[in-house]
């Protein structure tokens, strides 16, 4: 049983984080910027958190800004659980 599903940008450093989070707020796309989900184990410690009906337009407004990303998740917590699927 699915609780909660939703997608996750992590970044390479805090500085990339940071600027990506000043791009997003330019945009007409609802976010959060996040610690890091331990389920990803590798980045800086800040992520972006959005609907992943709003993964494509996320994955434009990184490349039409050219954002240096560590990588795009989906993470599914299930109960208890949870666990992180990196993103095409």
């Amino acid at each position: 049983m699915i609780d909660r599903q939703f997608g996750v940008i992590t970044f390479k450093s805090t500085h990339h984080a940071i600027k990506a989070e000043s791009v997003f707020k330019n945009e007409n796309i609802e976010f959060r910027t996040i610690p890091t989900p331990r389920e990803v184990t590798y980045s800086c410690g800040l992520a972006i958190k959005f609907d992943l009906k709003d993964t494509e337009l996320a994955r434009n407004i990184v490349e039409e800004n050219q954002l240096d990303i560590g990588g795009f998740f989906k993470v599914i917590k299930a109960g208890k659980e949870s666990k992180a699927e990196k993103l095409n």
